[in-house]
């Protein structure tokens, strides 16, 4: 894509560049002392051009640096839900909804009541603990007579023996009837006030597993829940943390490994740059695309980051490299590919030569091969150079 913009660029800066050219010559005239139609004729190289005062006022000349580029591979991408902090909140029994106590878009805490729903499955284990927590009371009263009735030899041992019995019966369905209230997450406390009571409720109460975010409400009151009904009746995400969803080429896997510094750029959100780690990286690469699914984790405290969100992904694959850099704008690609720069001592008579590149980072050329760093190039005008020698050479 930079290849294919920068022939573009190129061919409208090279016509500008010969509206230029034809411009100030005939501004120089015959009589300028610094027209290059003078100069060039006696230049023995035929890939240098001499240029006059007034062209060099727009010819830029910049100094060789050398310029940290970064080892990164680049994606697309999107934000998505930590899905290993959202939670499908719904009912485990079935019943309608009596109160919803949420909203969409709600920040709620840990163990926050969501809705309630009344329950026939609830309202018949809250039954059986009263009647188990009447019936342990009446054979525990009972078993005490028989030990009383004993000392008087007023009945046998063996009338002892089947109070213990049926008493260690009732106790054991008394227990069995409070684990069951245990699962419709009844407190203890709230179970002794009800064989206080003994008043049904039925009311199951239904509640958020941890501190997050509403994401999403499907409920209303006098709605039928059912068990694993989809979408759930709530959804709610913690988004402190979300993930960026990165598809990176299947050229770049090589490079990539769990904890590598991703940053992130959001064109929604213009100007932020976030940073991540890389969390998981795919099995699998897509057949259709060549692209492997790559996910970072993103800390996001102010909640600025929505799923499905566009994003772009720069992924840190190692330690940066110092090398030669010139501008952008320094390098012309000619018709037949070479990518050239031109070299001056004076910032008027320029010298073309040939560059081989590497990354193309900060609005800078990696130079790998063809410059040296004590060396000066043009800068802005390097096209209006190519297409002036262009024209000297014909």
């Amino acid at each position: 894509m930079q290849t294919a913009t920068k022939w573009k660029i190129g061919a409208t800066c090279a016509l500008l560049g010969l509206g230029i050219y034809v411009g100030h010559a005939w501004l120089a005239g015959p009589g300028d002392d610094a027209a290059p139609t003078a100069s060039n004729a006696a230049n023995s190289n035929p890939d240098s051009v001499t240029i006059t005062a007034l062209q060099a006022q727009h010819v830029s000349v910049e100094s060789v640096r050398t310029h940290d580029f970064s080892q990164q591979r680049e994606a697309v991408g999107y934000i998505d839900f930590d899905q290993d902090h959202l939670a499908q909140v719904s009912s485990p029994y079935q019943g309608r909804a009596r109160q919803v106590l949420a909203q969409a878009g709600d920040d709620v805490a840990k163990g926050q009541l969501l809705f309630t729903i009344d329950s026939p499955d609830l309202a018949q284990a809250e039954g059986n603990l009263i009647s188990t927590a009447g019936l342990l009371a009446q054979t525990g009263k009972a078993l005490e007579r028989a030990r009383q009735m004993i000392t008087i030899q007023a009945n046998a041992q063996k009338d002892v023996d089947q109070a213990t019995s049926d008493q260690q019966t009732a106790e054991g369905n008394y227990r069995a009837a409070r684990d069951a209230l245990h699962t419709f997450n009844i407190s203890d406390a709230e179970m002794d006030r009800l064989v206080a009571s003994r008043k049904v409720d039925g009311e199951l109460r239904i509640v958020s597993p941890f501190a997050g975010h509403v994401s999403a409400r499907t409920i209303a009151p006098g709605t039928l829940v059912q068990p694993g009904s989809t979408p759930a009746p709530f959804s709610v995400a913690d988004l402190s943390t979300v993930w960026g969803v990165a598809n990176v080429s299947e050229d770049d896997v090589a490079a990539l490994q769990p904890g590598q510094t991703v940053s992130v750029s959001i064109p929604a959100l213009p100007g932020r740059t976030l940073q991540g780690n890389v969390s998981y990286i795919g099995n699998a690469i897509d057949p259709n695309t060549h692209r492997l699914m790559v996910r970072a984790d993103i800390s996001d405290p102010g909640h600025q980051l929505h799923p499905q969100m566009l994003a772009d992904f720069v992924i840190r694959t190692g330690q940066p490299v110092r090398s030669m850099a010139v501008p952008i704008s320094a390098v012309v690609r000619e018709g037949d590919g070479t990518m050239t720069v031109f070299t001056t001592q004076d910032g008027r008579r320029f010298t073309r030569r040939s560059v081989k590149l590497g990354k193309q980072q900060d609005g800078l050329d990696q130079i790998l091969e063809g410059l040296s760093t004590n060396e000066r190039v043009a800068g802005d005008g390097a096209l209006f150079l190519s297409n002036a020698l262009a024209l000297q050479s014909q």
